[in-house]
């Protein structure tokens, strides 16, 4: 349980960096931030041992996960971008905004 509630602490801390690193305007309040952190620290840990950096069973560093969180916010800005740049050039009923 302790583990849990450290990772959920860790993930927070990780997150707001990366935000704190990234700013702009992002959807989410502290928990879409832990979640950000956490799913971070284990894109960065499934990278890293791709690359052979970590071992099995080895989880990724503090500097690590905090890159990680980066590249997934970087790619979540990359996708909603284009999803509301597509959304604004055409308007209601299937027409054309001019």
């Amino acid at each position: 349980m302790l583990a849990f509630i450290w990772m959920l602490l860790i993930g927070l801390i990780v997150g707001a960096l990366a935000k704190l690193i990234m700013p702009g305007k992002d959807p989410g309040g502290i928990f879409v931030t832990m979640l950000l952190g956490i799913a971070g620290a284990l894109a960065a840990g499934f990278i890293g041992r791709v690359l052979g950096l970590y071992a099995s069973g080895q989880g990724a560093g503090f500097i690590m996960s905090t890159l990680g969180a980066i590249l997934l916010l970087g790619l979540y800005r990359l996708i909603t971008r284009r999803h509301v740049t597509a959304e604004t050039r055409v308007g209601p009923g299937g027409r054309r905004a001019a």
